[in-house]
């Protein structure tokens, strides 16, 4: 990277924390500008306008966000560990996160009404999630660890919206017991999943 994508990185990661936390309305370029130590003139030499930088964190913490389930699931040899570790990760990493919890939740609110653009995007990150939960049932299903008459899609969509949920009662409760107790009920399902 040349001195000038360094700098648009720089821009997008110190933003990144900032939106993350007071959100796309609550987060002004000045935030940004002393976030950065630049002038609003080295911003905006880099990008057009607040929108795009908002594309841009979005982007980034997206990634992030994928990036660290990923992370937490990649030892995992079964479906079973796999769907375990996802849940621990939502429940150790994001549920509290000092750095605002969960991007796809953050955004999401602020977009489904205003930003088309960035709703497609939120849009496009929520399905990423939902459809690698319904691809790890569906592989326990087709190594015969799961029963074949889970509905693997089904249980994408409902085990991430119920951990996005989640993740907002417990921010708003300054509390991550629901979390451990929706966890635990998770977890129950799974096992109920099982070929005995």
């Amino acid at each position: 990277m040349g001195k000038g994508e360094d700098t648009r990185q720089f821009i997008i990661e110190k933003a990144a924390f900032l939106y993350n936390q007071k959100g796309i309305a609550g987060t002004s370029i000045s935030d940004i500008m002393e976030a950065t130590d630049l002038a609003k003139g080295g911003i905006y030499k880099r990008f057009k306008s607040k929108e795009e930088i908002t594309l841009e964190v979005f982007d980034f913490l997206a990634k992030r966000l994928f990036d660290s389930i990923n992370a937490a699931i990649k030892d995992k040899v079964t479906a079973t560990d796999m769907l375990m570790a996802l849940i621990d990760h939502y429940y150790d990493r994001l549920v509290m996160a000092k750095q605002g919890g969960c991007p796809l939740l953050n955004f999401g609110v602020e977009a489904d009404d205003t930003d088309p653009l960035l709703r497609d995007r939120v849009g496009r990150g929520i399905k990423v999630i939902q459809d690698q939960i319904g691809r790890i049932v569906a592989d326990g299903i087709k190594t015969g660890e799961f029963r074949s008459s889970v509905d693997a899609g089904q249980f994408g969509i409902k085990m991430f919206n119920l951990l996005e949920g989640t993740i907002l009662a417990c921010r708003v409760l300054h509390s991550k017991a629901q979390m451990r107790m929706l966890g635990d009920m998770l977890k129950a399902e799974i096992h109920g999943f099982k070929n005995n």
